[in-house]
């Protein structure tokens, strides 16, 4: 059971609501799109700190990477901790971290410390999500009613809204105040969440029976194998034969260790009995390989390939941003999960294709239409994805299910991301855009064939409290 959430601000608690309280949604939304934010402003930010520290694309990408390493491991370790602490205490620690990162960004000296200004932002970012889905599940208990549709859907098109939004933003950030700006700006979105977080996130008391342990070995294992697999994502090379190996090595220990332990971190007897969750890990790890290779090769081919300013190569993917966004507020409230992956997963494929017909010379509406068509199925893979896993997760495990999600997710970008560096080993050209068009078909193809036999997704039904 999910224990009731006892809401309080100041010194007295306050009466709960009879529906889904209100108040908790601004906390949950902005503390959700810090991610998405940070993961996205970077695509824009990559050629002029190249610039500044004299760095290559081969070396900037770890701009990238090292975000998605540590929030990949980050988002189901703090799940956990958020299944079994509850949100609040993680919520606030995390969001601190991000305006500590911030500052340490704002601030680097080399682009060393950038990347470690990134790791600290990637853990720190990981927390909001995993408690703002336990917060959801916590309030259907309470309520002994269905979280309405629009909860999760705020969620969803807030995150795709602001990571496809976000080159955008972070060109005018960057015409503004320079790439510094790109780190900055988490000073104040960190001080907003905090605040907002402790006056309206709640106090969940312990579970019966106290708190469950924490299951430390087989998160430290689990970090093994996720940061030796995408180390060697990162950088494929003939040095790092042993990797893999490591990496496998790792992941048997892991699953030793779960299959014996009481209360394991990741409960694998369940999880690998739950095919249709495994499925929506698989579509989710697929849909973002697609989407960040297009955000992050597209852009720097924007700005290298055709020319354009840091701020002018964001305004070509406004479309990109305004496609997401419609599509996302016309269909949030409708789940429709099957319905939705298999427009998106359609509608990747005719983008990636189109992303063919692009070169140097190219008209404006070509530029600004390849991203308006690849907007359609960021707004819909989204909301699919995390409605799916709403109800396929185990409730008591929401947090940690929510977290792992977003691993399959980080772990598409950092596949895009070593694509983005294999196809532009010295410069973002044409060339190699057309490659990297060629990677996202097949991953788009590949998401259509996973989709179209599931008749499970068509027969997703509310689960009750």
């Amino acid at each position: 059971m999910i224990p009731r959430l006892t809401p309080r601000t100041g010194r007295t608690a306050r009466p709960s609501p009879t529906g889904f309280d209100r108040r908790l949604i601004a906390p949950m939304v902005l503390g959700s799109v810090l991610n998405p934010v940070n993961s996205s402003m970077i695509a824009v930010a990559l050629v002029p700190i190249g610039v500044a520290f004299g760095a290559p694309p081969a070396e900037t990408v770890w701009l990238v990477s090292a975000l998605y390493l540590a929030t990949a491991v980050g988002q189901p370790v703090i799940g956990r901790l958020v299944d079994t602490y509850g949100p609040r205490p993680l919520y606030l620690t995390g969001t601190a971290l991000v305006g500590v990162a911030g500052l340490l960004g704002a601030l680097a000296p080399s682009l060393g410390a950038l990347i470690a200004a990134r790791v600290l932002l990637g853990f720190g970012t990981s927390a909001a999500y995993p408690a703002a889905m336990r917060l959801t599940r916590a309030e259907a208990e309470r309520t002994g009613q269905d979280s309405p549709a629009g909860v999760l859907a705020a969620l969803a098109v807030a995150a795709q809204t602001v990571a496809v939004a976000g080159p955008a933003l972070g060109g005018l950030l960057i015409g503004l105040g320079g790439w510094r700006a790109v780190f900055t700006v988490n000073v104040p979105l960190s001080a907003a969440c905090l605040v907002l977080g402790a006056l309206r996130l709640p106090r969940i008391p312990p579970p019966r029976g106290g708190r469950r342990s924490v299951d430390l070995p087989g998160m430290a294992l689990f970090a093994a194998v996720l940061v030796a697999l995408m180390l060697f994502l990162m950088g494929p090379r003939v040095d790092r034969w042993y990797l893999p190996p490591l990496a496998a090595a790792a992941a048997a220990a892991f699953a030793r260790r779960e299959l014996r332990t009481p209360d394991p971190f990741i409960d694998l007897r369940v999880l690998g009995g739950n095919g249709p969750l495994l499925a929506t890990y698989l579509r989710q790890l697929l849909a973002y390989t697609t989407s960040y290779a297009f955000m992050y090769g597209y852009t720097q081919w924007l700005e290298q390939g055709r020319g354009l300013s840091a701020a002018t190569a964001g305004l070509v993917l406004l479309p990109l941003s305004a496609t997401a966004l419609a599509v996302s507020a016309l269909t949030g409230r409708r789940e429709a999960v099957r319905a939705k992956l298999l427009t998106g997963s359609a509608l990747q494929i005719a983008g990636s294709a189109a992303l063919l017909l692009v070169g140097a010379d190219s008209p404006a509406w070509l530029l600004l239409g390849v991203g308006a068509l690849l907007g359609v199925p960021q707004g819909l893979v989204g909301l699919a994805a995390q409605n799916a896993l709403y109800r396929q997760a185990d409730p008591a495990r929401i947090a940690s299910a929510a977290g792992l999600l977003r691993t399959f997710m980080y772990l598409g970008a950092l596949g895009a991301s070593a694509a983005t560096a294999a196809f532009y080993p010295h410069r973002a050209d044409t060339a190699g855009l057309h490659g990297l068009a060629l990677f996202m078909l097949a991953g788009s193809a590949l998401l259509l064939a996973t989709t179209l036999p599931d008749r499970s997704l068509g027969r997703l039904t509310p689960r009750k409290a």
